[in-house]
């Protein structure tokens, strides 16, 4: 029996991708660990073996194809003595399934032998308040007609999500639909509700810039999830804000004496790696405030494992330095150069961003003085850091003086930390930056 490859889950998150590319034509043949295809999903472009060994005898997705749902099949692999021929049972169920969409009286069941009296036909295709049709059995919709059941609120277990006899004959009944006048007043509303959040749909305004000069440009899938995700993460996280200022001179003029004694081995450390320790540090010094959202608990870890944005063309990643606290500051200067250049070419590996407590995200070598970041979940917060500028100050005999200054300011979920908490936390970040040496201790 011919084998189905299926579209790998290539991260936790993953829901669908896109078939970049194919390495492999039907014919060939491959062995276990040979590389299949290159598969993109929203953060990169990754390479995906084979499992079996075998002769690709059908390839069912082409290149380039988007919105490739995780577990459906892409190719079919053939084992040996197997011809083209024995692939009707492995490649047509992606042909039966649009088929059956196609042809409402298509169904996947045998139909149940209906009592004599009753010759009622099955109602109509159904359709759900948006006008789209609501795929299901002619079988599934006649008891659900005699029910009394709404097919819009029945989740369908059958192909591609299709309703069956099964998913009709247990479930409750509800009032059925309204009439389609009825239906449609009561969606406009809903409709206008729905829209409130995330702005006016992309045809409405289309029309507002009607006879304007602009070129559309399609979302790919990384901007479409950082559009998804820090939208839920602005409206279900509670954040909260607490910003400070920090006199960098001492950092500097240590970072300055440092580099001169790692120039020959070819090290230079940045203010942002010093960022970073200074976070990690902090961490382990208030560890209540190392901790994660996870829903119905706080995962409090560890290990600082510091989080920091990297801007990329299109969009960002947040790769992940593990166990920051016990890296000396090359270390940590060497780890973050190699994966921002590799983020930049969309070459990491999802466990290379995924996890972390806390994140950076530095803009002050753009000359942006302050900002405030979006907690990116399950993080309990995010620094975000401006430029250092020079600054007059008042200094500790009361005589005013110029400092290089750097104004900081920490997003926190207070699902995870509570004000006061969220303040230790940051005078710790302050006092590392503030006194350098303390960090190599």
């Amino acid at each position: 029996m011919p084998t189905e490859i299926l579209m790998p889950a290539l991260s936790p998150t993953m829901e669908e991708g896109t078939l970049a590319k194919w390495l492999v034509k039907e014919g060939d043949e491959v062995s276990s660990g040979d590389l299949l295809a290159e598969i993109e999903t929203d953060k990169a472009t990754m390479e995906f073996e084979a499992v079996d060994e075998g002769i690709i005898g059908k390839i069912l997705v082409e290149d380039g194809t988007e919105g490739v749902k995780v577990n459906s099949p892409i190719a079919v692999l053939l084992a040996e003595g197997e011809s083209a021929d024995d692939i009707g049972a492995a490649s047509s169920a992606p042909a039966a399934a649009a088929s059956a969409d196609e042809t409402p009286e298509a169904t996947q069941e045998a139909p149940a032998p209906a009592p004599a009296a009753d010759d009622t036909p099955a109602p109509a295709a159904p359709k759900d308040t948006e006008g789209k049709r609501i795929f299901a059995s002619p079988l599934a919709r006649r008891i659900a007609a005699q029910k009394g059941l709404d097919l819009a609120q029945v989740k369908g277990s059958g192909p591609h999500g299709r309703i069956v006899k099964a998913d009709v004959e247990d479930a409750a009944a509800k009032p059925a639909a309204a009439a389609p006048e009825a239906k449609a007043a009561a969606a406009a509303p809903a409709a206008e509700a729905a829209a409130a959040p995330s702005g006016p749909s992309a045809d409405v305004v289309a029309k507002m810039y009607e006879g304007r000069d602009y070129e559309e440009i399609k979302l790919d899938g990384m901007r479409k999830t950082i559009a998804a995700r820090l939208t839920e993460a602005k409206q279900t996280i509670p954040h909260f804000y607490l910003r400070r200022d920090i006199k960098l001179d001492a950092l500097l003029d240590f970072r300055g004496k440092l580099n001169k004694q790692l120039d020959s081995r070819g090290v230079k450390l940045s203010v942002n790696d010093f960022i970073i320790k200074a976070l990690a540090n902090a961490l382990q010094q208030v560890p209540a405030c190392n901790a994660v959202w996870a829903g119905d608990r706080v995962l409090q870890l560890k290990p600082s494992d510091v989080a920091v944005a990297v801007a990329v063309e299109g969009g960002l990643f947040t790769p992940v330095l593990k166990d920051a606290d016990m890296k000396s500051l090359s270390a940590l200067s060497a780890e973050m150069k190699d994966l921002a250049a590799r983020a930049r070419d969309r070459k990491l590996a999802p466990h290379e961003y995924q996890g972390g407590t806390f994140a950076v995200s530095n803009l002050g070598m753009f000359g942006i003085d302050n900002f405030d970041a979006i907690v990116n979940p399950p993080h309990a917060g995010i620094l975000a850091v401006g430029s250092g500028v020079k600054k007059p100050v008042v200094g500790a005999d009361g005589e005013l003086t110029v400092a290089t200054v750097m104004s900081v300011t920490m997003s926190v979920d207070h699902r995870v930390i509570d004000g006061a908490l969220g303040a230790e936390l940051l005078k710790a970040i302050v006092d590392n930056l503030e006194n350098p040496m303390t960090m190599l201790a």
